[in-house]
């Protein structure tokens, strides 16, 4: 499988350190940055509110209003993981 360079250009840091992508097609991008200098950047889409079922947002209050009122699991120990 190949892939097409559809545009090239040379970008450089603002003050702030940002880079400006021109003609970006999307709003949100993940970003990989390796230890060999390379940035590579992949479009996300975020899903708008009105895509998520009526049943998760429920299930998402009950979990926000039990977590305000302190009725929470105990934590969970993920050094093992590590």
């Amino acid at each position: 499988m190949s892939v097409t360079v559809v545009k090239e250009y040379d970008a450089h840091l603002d003050m702030k350190k940002r880079v400006t992508l021109r003609g970006a097609e999307a709003e949100y991008y993940a970003v990989r940055m390796f230890d060999d200098g390379r940035i590579v950047l992949e479009p996300r889409v975020l899903v708008p509110p009105d895509m998520v079922s009526k049943r998760t947002l429920k299930v998402l209050d009950k979990a926000a209003k039990n977590f305000k009122k302190g009725n929470v699991s105990e934590p969970i120990d993920l050094d093992r993981y590590l």
